[in-house]
């Protein structure tokens, strides 16, 4: 497979660091991820699995693969399979030819891939699991050392990407949620004051405009806010 340039491995581990810091949806720093690294290993399939932890299931969320089959969702449980198994134990496994290897599951489908050779490292934030990723060969090719710590250290740097970009998004929602919040404990203020009326006057109005409108109380209550600065002046 031969790894290409320190250069080149240096400037994927920069460019998925980069991919933290951005406004990048977690699906696009998950296809950021699968095609730097196929890139760096030189390898033909490089697929990224994520952890779900209620469920404990594995699912396939991105790989440079052009095969719709490949493509398709598929689901494994920890402990099931190769992905299952590097989940569980949260060590890499190399396989020097799957089609030989009883762990393997989808035979049928490294055949028509033209799969050989594999390296699944876990992802991991700490010592906490969130996925796997899986790197393919088309000729059989023993990973050395080399590889298996190249890989582990890009796997782990997408594991940071991939953490911050969820809590980003649910920082975001929160901050969302407190902003309309806010907006709607103002806006009822505004009409208890004008209308003379209840707390729960108030928002009965709002929740009511809301329902009548079909748009948010959040923006009901921006209208309000709105109209009654507009009035001030």
């Amino acid at each position: 497979m031969n790894i290409k340039s320190h250069e080149a491995y240096i400037d994927t581990l920069s460019k998925i660091s980069k991919a933290i810091t951005s406004d990048l949806y977690l699906e696009d720093v998950l296809k950021l991820v699968v095609t730097l690294t196929a890139n760096v290993m030189n390898a033909k399939i490089c697929a990224l699995w994520l952890l779900d932890e209620k469920t404990q299931e594995l699912k396939i969320k991105a790989t440079q693969a052009m095969s719709s089959e490949y493509l398709k969702e598929r689901t494994l449980k920890v402990g099931e399979g190769i992905v299952g198994l590097v989940a569980k134990s949260k060590k890499p496994i190399a396989i020097l030819d799957i089609l030989k290897d009883k762990r393997y599951k989808e035979k049928k489908l490294a055949k028509k891939e033209k799969l050989v050779s594999m390296l699944s490292i876990p992802m991991l934030v700490k010592s906490r699991v969130i996925g796997v990723v899986n790197c393919y060969t088309t000729a059989k090719y023993k990973f050395t050392k080399s590889d298996i710590n190249l890989l582990s250290t890009v796997s782990n740097q997408a594991a940071v990407a991939i953490e911050n970009t969820e809590l980003i998004v649910k920082t975001k929602v929160v901050q969302e949620e407190l902003d309309a919040r806010k907006k709607v404990e103002k806006a009822k203020g505004l009409l208890m004051k004008e209308q003379n009326i209840t707390e729960q006057q108030a928002y009965n109005i709002l929740r009511k405009s809301s329902m009548n409108k079909r748009i948010s109380m959040k923006d009901i209550a921006e209208a309000i806010i709105l109209s009654s600065e507009i009035k001030k002046k």
